[in-house]
């Protein structure tokens, strides 16, 4: 059976993580969001404590090395992809930005582990990898990639162009999707680590957003770019009854993650809003029926309750992943949820507390910027409740778009 308490051997970690959150990454948070694109250099010492708490084997497999699904003794597992949530959550209490701003532990990392062999492990060890997978002509509909890859000799040649790179300009490496025939559609589908040292790989232009500003996001062209056969991840066979279920295998194991950021900026909110609003004199009872209470305080019980549900789906889509279950449905459900929650758990903060929260003395009004891409990256929140119709009704893509 399923315990969502924090497991004991993870406690250590989860304290850590809170411990850098507060003192590293929440005093700077306002310092990066004003000055976007500038790259925040107290990461590097965070990153090299990072990598040291994986190489000791401490670090439990925390970081974007973390989703990577091993067979496991029998029993009940709590194991990698939960203390990677855990972790992640009080990261994002203290930034999202930064979190997704520090080296080596970027979404195109997680792709890495998610599905590359033990020996691609070995040779992309140590390197930051970014993702790449949306288009201007197809967002959401990864399926509809239109970036090619053709095989020529031991080469792979890669043309394309590909937007909304989170660290594409930061990072080492780009792990690229690409179609190895447009003609077969979601099929051939394959991701290819591509160095950004490569020729025919170059950054576009770095975006200016709403949120995250920490985090680089950056558009990315291909032109007759070769990449070794040897950096492409997963089979390089086109199986069309399959599909591109391997490719695929990494949103279930990211989507967790990006859920975790969603719970842990939407904490954030929440623990800030709760002693503004004592200060005002608003106390949230929880021994008292919700309409025997003020209004506001009837509303943070309701945000509150919503943030329970984002959370415990969250440590379930990680849980099963960690004992070998399949998780689709549940990442996507985690995903929707937190990713919604977040968004309006953030702005209804900012309605709470008033002026203080729409101004720029607190970092509520940050938060609920910052908030709005988790309800968008690694799939939409429209896409994540047609995967889980999809799921529920026992329904194909092409049977229900």
């Amino acid at each position: 059976m399923i315990n969502l308490e924090t497991p004991r051997k993870f406690r250590a970690l989860v304290n850590q993580a809170h411990q850098v959150a507060a003192e590293m990454l929440r005093p700077n948070s306002r310092k990066y969001d004003l000055a976007e694109h500038e790259y925040p250099v107290e990461l590097d010492m965070l990153a090299a404590m990072v990598d040291g708490l994986g190489a000791s084997g401490t670090g439990s497999g925390a970081g974007a090395s973390g989703v990577r699904r091993t067979a496991s003794a029998e029993g009940v597992v709590n194991g990698s992809n939960l203390s990677s949530v855990l972790s992640i959550m009080e990261m994002c209490w203290g930034d999202v930005g930064l979190l997704l701003s520090m080296p080596r532990q970027g979404l195109g990392n997680s792709a890495i582990a998610s599905v590359a062999s033990e020996e691609q492990l070995r040779r992309f060890d140590g390197v930051w990898a970014a993702m790449a997978i949306t288009e201007s002509g197809c967002g959401s509909d990864s399926a509809n990639i239109q970036t090619t890859a053709r095989l020529d000799g031991d080469s792979y040649v890669l043309d394309g162009e590909k937007i909304f790179v989170t660290a594409g300009g930061r990072c080492d490496a780009v792990v690229v999707w690409a179609t190895l025939d447009r003609s077969l559609g979601r099929a051939a589908i394959k991701s290819f680590v591509v160095m950004k040292d490569t020729p025919g790989l170059s950054v576009e232009r770095l975006d200016h957003k709403l949120g995250i500003r920490a985090s680089d996001t950056a558009t990315i062209r291909l032109e007759n770019c070769r990449v070794p056969r040897s950096n492409l991840l997963g089979s390089p066979d086109i199986d069309t009854d399959k599909g591109f279920a391997g490719v695929m295998q990494t949103f279930d194991n990211t989507r967790p993650l990006v859920a975790a950021m969603a719970v842990g900026c939407a904490r954030a909110s929440l623990e800030l809003t709760r002693s503004l609003l004592a200060e005002a004199g608003v106390e949230v009872d929880y021994d008292h029926p919700v309409y025997l209470q003020p209004a506001a305080a009837a509303s943070y019980l309701s945000m509150e309750a919503d943030w329970e549900a984002a959370y415990l789906l969250t440590l379930q889509a990680a849980w099963m992943a960690d004992n070998g279950q399949p998780n689709s449905l549940q990442a996507s459900m985690a995903k929707a949820k937190a990713g919604r929650t977040a968004n309006d758990i953030t702005l209804r903060c900012i309605e709470l507390t008033g002026t203080l929260g729409y101004s720029e003395h607190q970092l509520l009004e940050k938060w609920s910027r910052d908030s709005k891409i988790l309800d968008i990256f690694e799939g939409t929140q429209q896409i994540q409740q047609l995967i889980v119709a999809r799921r529920l009704l026992g329904k194909t893509s092409a049977e229900l778009k």
